[in-house]
């Protein structure tokens, strides 16, 4: 539905400038649509953005258009050396979302007389896309994760604080980040939370550092006090509905299984990687019956989520996990139990790839 005519508005430098943020608005809100579209498959936000450009664009009267002239236009062809430095899709994003809510507030402040409908049609939807632009950066930075998760071929798994001492931990893990490990994840049993929370923040820096994904063993809370990339929970952990509604869809969820009916299980259910194990007799797990390598080669077929094989895992059999179907291993004790964890890892990696 059209909104209500104007009356020609006097000044035409109002009306030219109306017209300019009105294009600038619709054009930008068109820039984060189709990646909401194309990059992340949003349907959700490309109705909302869709909408907003309808109804900017019925508030866009043709009084407005005959005003403007290109050709006086001081601005045209003007550039900015910041729009060099938009090197990933999300950058775009963010800086159209900002030039969106840029034209709407001028919408608001000039159109609140001669035009006001415009001017309460800017403010609604410069107020929504503050919102819908958190939701979009948190979808860029799943995407981000997930993106390096299909990369990932090992993951380090960390032992308990009895085992080993603060600094040896983060020199251990450094060690391994250097030698090129994909993916860390924080496994504490016995530590106070407090410990806990001090470990995982320097394992988190750690790993930004290194642009390596970081991830929780259980602990939720912990994950998201430390702004980790996921968490990664067990069978006897919470639901995986009830941990995303946790953690949102922008962080990675894993689950641990041990035969296929799990699997199946996590899948279906929106698990974003896989356990698959412990393929052999574990030191971290004694208690725990081997799978063996069968399960390894059930699961190599049966889902095309990212998975890792996992238990007791290191160079001597790592070659026999691998013709099983694994191209992903997590592994605690052959690194962290290292003399050499960076020749360790490297070997690992050599061996995956």
């Amino acid at each position: 539905m059209k909104s209500m005519p104007v009356a020609p508005i006097a000044d035409l430098r109002v009306a030219q400038l109306i017209d300019a943020n009105l294009d600038r608005a619709r054009e930008g809100l068109r820039v984060v649509e189709d990646w909401c579209r194309f990059g992340l498959d949003r349907e959700d936000l490309v109705v909302t953005l869709k909408d907003w450009r309808q109804r900017l664009g019925r508030h866009h009267h043709d009084s407005y258009k005959q005003a403007r002239s290109t050709a006086t236009d001081q601005g045209i062809g003007l550039t900015h050396p910041a729009q060099q430095e938009r090197h990933e899709p999300w950058h775009v994003v963010a800086a159209n979302c900002a030039r969106v809510q840029e034209a709407l507030r001028v919408l608001e402040e000039f159109a609140r007389q001669p035009d006001p409908q415009l001017a309460a049609s800017a403010a609604a939807i410069r107020y929504g896309l503050y919102d819908l632009e958190v939701t979009v950066l948190q979808a860029n930075a799943g995407k981000k994760r997930r993106q390096q998760l299909q990369a990932c071929h090992l993951c380090l798994i960390t032992t308990s604080q009895s085992d080993l001492h603060r600094n040896d931990l983060l020199k251990t893990v450094s060690a391994a980040l250097v030698a090129g490990i994909d993916m860390v994840q924080y496994r504490n049993k016995e530590a106070s939370d407090l410990q806990r929370l001090t470990q995982a923040k320097e394992l988190a820096s750690l790993c930004r550092k290194h642009g390596a994904l970081f991830i929780v063993n259980d602990r939720i809370d912990l994950a998201l006090a430390v702004d980790a990339d996921g968490v990664h929970l067990g069978q006897d952990d919470l639901p995986t509905d009830v941990a995303r509604g946790l953690i949102g869809s922008e962080r990675l969820l894993g689950r641990s299984t041990q035969f296929l009916a799990q699997l199946q299980k996590a899948e279906a259910e929106g698990c974003d990687y896989l356990g698959v194990g412990p393929v052999n007799t574990t030191a971290t797990k004694p208690e725990r019956q081997p799978i063996g390598l069968a399960y390894v080669k059930e699961a190599s077929k049966a889902t095309q989520l990212p998975w890792f094989a996992i238990g007791g895992i290191n160079i001597s059999n790592l070659e026999a996990v691998r013709q099983a179907g694994a191209k992903r291993i997590a592994v605690i004790g052959a690194i962290m139990n290292s003399q050499d964890p960076a020749a360790t890892s490297l070997q690992l990696l050599e061996a995956l790839r």
